[in-house]
């Protein structure tokens, strides 16, 4: 049995299969998940897990190149948008239809239990090397 790290077995299969140039959107309760993508849904009750645990224990497992989020994210949810600039310089915003659009080609979505507005962030893996 694992003892640290992302103990969630579905979770820890999905991101072990994860390559470089693959998406992985992290997302609250109520951002539609398109078909196509697997998808580990963690969501228990509103705002558990919230979208900062989730997004804090998928960076420590991680590597990520790039991250894009919707523009929106920056006046409806202040706490997410310092998290994400915060956590990525170089954040890439873009509109959330746009954001709706480019998850459709992710390979992974990791749905929260987050009840507030634009927590969503889509991730691009990198190497390690």
């Amino acid at each position: 049995m694992k003892k640290a790290g992302i103990l969630n077995r579905h979770l820890s299969g999905a991101l072990a299969e994860l390559g470089h140039g693959d998406g992985v959107l992290v997302c609250d309760a109520g951002m539609p998940i398109p078909d196509g993508p697997r998808v580990v849904d963690l969501a228990f009750r509103a705002g558990v897990p919230s979208f900062a645990t989730v997004l804090d224990g998928l960076l420590a497992e991680l590597v990520v190149e790039g991250a894009t989020a919707a523009a929106e994210v920056q006046d409806a949810n202040p706490g997410a948008a310092a998290l994400l600039t915060g956590e990525f310089p170089q954040l890439e915003l873009v509109s959330h239809e746009r954001l709706k659009e480019l998850s459709a080609g992710a390979r992974l979505v990791v749905r929260t239990g987050e009840a507030r507005p634009y927590a969503n962030v889509l991730l691009r893996c990198g190497v390690f090397f």
